[in-house]
């Protein structure tokens, strides 16, 4: 994909702006392509911003002018991106979300490489775009892409997706990993990493991480007692963790912190202990010059045998160095 560009050449890219486009999803993508050019004898990627209408508004309101009517047609090589849309289910309906599809229909080709952010990934899927191919949202629209494009691979819980020329991310600061997977593969990999350096970004998410960070899961619910042993365990996952000490921290005893935690989490003290360790292994992988058997270590498992074993069972898919 974009092989068609030449390494002289920058790669187009466009932003379709629609009514109510989320400001930060088109924000973090456009800065990190900013950034990627910055200091730079030649643009890597040339931006272009365009739109149904020269004004438009976005989530918060604010105009966003002087945006280029959409072209007849993309050059091979082009990105398209689209930033997600606010009240998206009500706003795919307007007559503009349906000019937009039908414009989509139109231009898209093999050579254009097209890139969603959380709901445009059900506007890309109206305009039949998504047949076939694996992609994601936000978790709170998977509903309504299965709907939008039942012919399509929906996948749940991914914090991007890559299929051929079409990429998905599940919305929000998700379209920044994207992005920064995008210029990876087009750039190299040193520039996504000065980038991300340069945007502060702590920790790159790849294509197979979770949209629900493990510390935000388990806790919808209000009681103190059950919070107070979870922040414990969240602050410090590679200690031991035995019941008793879990008890004392919850002021219960054993059997009955063992019952709440599983009506209150939904999940096992273990399990929760198991999601919190797991949570510290890819960035210790990401690091270099560990062996897995250090990895285990640093996270709290007794070996790399037991860190893989509880690896798949929680993720489902072998831990892979």
């Amino acid at each position: 994909m974009n092989k068609a560009v030449p390494d002289s050449t920058p790669i187009p890219v466009y932003f379709l702006l629609l009514p109510g486009y989320i400001l930060m999803e088109f924000a973090g993508a456009a800065e990190a392509l900013r950034l990627a050019n910055r200091d730079r004898p030649q643009a890597v990627y040339a931006l272009h911003f365009i739109g149904l209408e020269a004004t438009v508004c976005n989530s918060l309101g604010m105009s966003t002018p002087g945006l280029a009517p959409l072209p007849a047609s993309l050059p091979d090589g082009a990105w398209l991106l689209i930033p997600g849309l606010t009240d998206a289910e009500t706003k795919l309906q307007t007559p503009a979300a349906i000019a937009a599809m039908r414009w989509l229909r139109e231009v898209m080709h093999p050579g254009i490489r097209l890139v969603t952010i959380c709901s445009a990934a059900l506007l890309a899927g109206r305009a039949g775009l998504l047949d076939g191919r694996e992609c994601t949202t936000h978790y709170s629209l998977l509903a309504g892409l299965k709907a939008a494009a039942p012919a399509a691979m929906v996948s749940e819980n991914r914090v991007f997706v890559i299929d051929g020329n079409i990429a998905s991310s599940a919305g929000v600061t998700t379209g920044v990993d994207l992005i920064l997977e995008l210029i990876s593969q087009s750039a190299g990999p040193r520039l996504a990493l000065e980038v991300a350096r340069e945007m502060v970004v702590w920790m790159r998410r790849d294509a197979a991480s979770p949209q629900l960070s493990p510390y935000l899961m388990h806790r919808n619910h209000l009681h103190p007692a059950i919070h107070r042993v979870q922040d414990a365990i969240a602050a410090d996952p590679a200690q031991a963790w035995p019941m008793h000490e879990l008890a004392r921290i919850a002021c219960l005893s054993e059997r009955h912190l063992a019952r709440l935690f599983k009506t209150h989490v939904g999940v096992s003290p273990l399990d929760y202990r198991q999601q919190m360790q797991l949570s510290q292994v890819q960035p210790l992988m990401a690091q270099a010059n560990r062996s897995m058997e250090q990895i285990a270590d640093l996270a709290g498992f007794g070996s790399a045998r037991d860190m893989r074993r509880v690896w798949l069972k929680h993720k489902g898919v072998p831990l892979r160095a």
